[in-house]
């Protein structure tokens, strides 16, 4: 009975730092390492990416039975590349770099809610005014979020 009580223990441990090694988002240490530009230039590569399988999507479309494989991919791609998307703005700048008492908090936190439910909407359809929308929102955070200290 022991040993069947440390074989579950070690499976669980193992299950548990596998689930630990793939966590993507950035540490809450907090380590004191940000690079907040590269954050916002993942941001626009990811809204490229949406939009770029938005495109592939739409001209798939008109062929949908030939198309089938391909235009399951660039959907999981776009949802991908949303999640990523949201990911930075929750775990990263929402969790650690925004501070309740930074200047123009509301603004900044505005300009990242709206982000979020950009990244939705742009899950959900293919209206290229999401990536549009996105691409202003980002901007939007960026002056917000630079030309004021935390």
């Amino acid at each position: 009975m022991n040993r069947q009580i440390l074989k579950t223990i070690l499976n669980s441990m193992f299950i548990i730092l596998l689930l630990g090694a793939q966590a993507a988002a950035h540490c809450e240490i907090p380590c004191g390492i940000y690079d907040d530009a590269m954050r916002i230039n993942m941001l626009r590569e990811h809204i490229t990416t949406i939009e770029k399988s938005m495109n592939q999507i739409l001209a798939l479309e008109q062929k949908p039975g030939e198309n089938a494989n391909q235009l399951i991919r660039w959907v999981l791609n776009k949802e991908q590349h949303a999640d990523a998307l949201q990911e930075i703005v929750t775990q990263y700048f929402m969790t650690q770099r925004i501070k309740p008492e930074a200047k123009q908090y509301l603004v900044k936190l505005q300009a990242l809610h709206e982000l979020l439910l950009a990244a939705m909407k742009s899950k959900q359809t293919n209206d290229l005014g999401q990536v549009k929308r996105l691409r202003e929102l980002v901007d939007q955070f960026e002056k917000s979020y630079f030309n004021h200290t935390l």
